[in-house]
C-alpha cells in the first residue's frame, strides 16, 4: 500500500485518492501536479477501488447513476468543468463507470515514481476523451512505452498477486480513513472531498507551510 512520506514538512504534500472510472477524479487528476507544483506541494498517488468503497456504504454503484436527473445534471456540469480548466471537450463515455483496475495496479507499481502523473493524465484522456477501454494490457503498455517505459515488464508486474493484493489493502485503508467519494485528498490529515475542494487543499498546504516557517 502506497504510504505519505512521514518525514515531509506539514503542508508539503497533498495526497489523492483516485480511480480512473471516476469522471470529477478526471478534473482533478488532469491539473493538480501544476496547481500543486505552484504551492510547493508534493502530489502523493493514492489509487483505490471506488466501487469496493461504494458496496460497503451499501451503493450498489455509483450515487448519481441511481437517479437519471442528478446524471443529467453531471454530464452538464462536466462540460462546464472542462472548459473551466481548460481540458479537452467533455465526452460521456459510452461505458460509465468504465473499469480501470489494470492501470490502479500499474500506479502502485511505479509507487510514486516521477512518471506517475503523466501516466495519470494519459488513462484519464483514454477514457474521458477518446471513450476507449482503459482496462486492457494493450493501451496501457502503449501508453507506458510512449512514456519511455518498459511498458510490457511494468504491466505483467501490474498483475502479479502482490500487486493485486496491494490494490486490495489500499482499498480498505480508504475506507479505513473514511473516504466515501472521488477524489478525495488529504493534507498533513485534513480530509478534503470532491474536485471542487482541491483549491482548498493546497490553500491549506500553503497555510501550514507558512506556519511551520514562522515556527522556531
Amino acid at each position: 500500500m502506497s504510504q505519505p512520506d512521514k518525514a515531509a514538512a506539514p503542508g508539503t504534500e497533498i495526497e489523492i485518492w483516485f480511480e480512473f472510472g471516476s469522471n470529477y477524479s478526471y478534473l482533478s487528476v488532469m491539473r493538480i501536479e501544476q496547481a500543486a507544483a505552484l504551492a510547493s506541494v508534493r502530489v502523493a498517488w493514492q489509487p483505490m477501488l471506488l466501487g469496493a468503497i461504494f458496496r460497503a456504504l451499501g451503493f450498489a454503484n455509483a450515487p448519481f447513476l441511481l437517479q437519471k436527473e442528478k446524471l443529467a445534471y453531471v454530464q452538464k456540469d462536466m462540460a462546464r468543468q472542462c472548459r473551466k480548466y481548460g481540458l479537452p471537450p467533455w465526452a460521456p463515455p459510452t461505458v460509465f463507470p468504465r473499469l480501470g483496475v489494470l492501470p490502479l495496479r500499474i500506479v502502485l507499481v511505479g509507487n510514486g515514481a516521477s512518471w506517475t502523473g503523466a501516466f495519470c493524465r494519459e488513462v484519464m484522456k483514454l477514457n474521458f476523451v477518446l471513450d476507449q477501454d482503459i482496462n486492457d494490457a494493450a493501451p496501457m503498455t502503449k501508453i507506458l512505452d510512449a512514456l519511455g517505459l518498459p511498458g510490457d515488464d511494468i504491466v505483467a508486474q501490474a498483475q502479479s498477486e502482490p500487486i493485486k493484493a496491494r490494490l486490495r489493502a489500499q482499498t480498505e485503508a480508504a475506507r479505513e480513513r473514511g473516504i466515501f467519494g472521488a477524489p478525495t485528498f488529504f493534507v498533513a490529515g485534513e480530509m478534503f472531498w470532491g474536485d471542487d475542494r482541491l483549491d482548498d487543499a493546497l490553500a491549506h498546504a500553503s497555510a501550514l507551510q507558512a506556519t511551520h516557517a514562522k515556527s522556531p
